[in-house]
């Protein structure tokens, strides 16, 4: 397995914390914060993880491994649980005090924290370790863990020319998550804060960008995450021209 992979999730951690770092010194990002992004964001991979585990089977027995139906399954899961449990989560921070407008940004990058530098990057840099760990030992678990990942994951073991591309692709990914994550978390506060349902109601489809996630591989991997991310610099735009109005107000 070629080392190159290793940049992949150090450089999204270190993008990530160092975004949140950036904030915090030079905006506003309280350290309350990466408690309720991460209850937010944790409570709604919980819930997920359960429901695939008792429905995904028979779900994709039942509709044919349809991408069109699987991609309903994944966005509307994402829309009411990680969406609609940031939403719960900023109005219980607001309703005790505890979070204000100002936090908007804040918690949406804290969303995106806990998505990237959290979930992807750490395990995904455990995994690495792990596995590399493994196979340099040569016994004859490597031997097998060799075989199957060279059927499972061929590209892992890549020249480092052909790697760095799919590691650059992988980094977009995570931005493209950074770019969604941040819109929906700074829509819902504020649509919490100002009682603005409209706000929570613009913020809701951004979810829907797990629908695309069956048509991944009918796409090159370029187009794909070059979709994704148009996709979320205009959830970002939209989020932005919306509360327009609100930033002018309060600078």
């Amino acid at each position: 397995m070629d080392p190159v992979y290793f940049l992949e999730p150090v450089i999204i951690i270190l993008f990530s914390a160092g975004l949140v770092l950036y904030w915090h010194y030079r905006r506003s990002f309280r350290r309350a914060l990466l408690g309720y992004s991460l209850l937010a964001y944790a409570g709604a991979i919980a819930v997920k993880v359960i429901l695939q585990a008792l429905t995904f089977n028979a779900f994709q027995a039942w509709y044919d491994k349809n991408p069109w139906a699987l991609g309903i399954y994944f966005g509307a899961q994402t829309v009411f649980f990680e969406v609609g449990g940031a939403f719960l989560v900023a109005a219980w921070a607001v309703s005790r005090g505890k979070l204000d407008a100002k936090d908007a940004e804040a918690y949406g990058l804290g969303l995106a924290l806990w998505e990237n530098a959290g979930y992807v990057g750490v395990l995904g840099l455990a995994n690495f370790i792990a596995v590399y760990a493994m196979l340099a030992t040569g016994g004859p678990n490597s031997q097998q863990l060799l075989s199957s990942l060279v059927k499972a994951r061929p590209e892992l073991f890549y020249a480092p020319l052909e790697a760095l591309p799919l590691v650059g692709y992988g980094i977009l990914e995570r931005v493209s998550s950074l770019l969604f994550h941040f819109s929906w978390g700074y829509l819902c506060l504020l649509a919490t804060c100002f009682h603005k349902k409209s706000y929570f109601v613009l913020a809701l489809p951004m979810g829907l960008v797990d629908f695309f996630v069956p048509f991944a591989s009918a796409l090159t991997i370029p187009v794909f995450e070059l979709g994704i991310f148009i996709l979320g610099l205009g959830a970002l735009g939209v989020a932005l021209i919306v509360t327009r109005s609100l930033r002018l107000a309060h600078v």
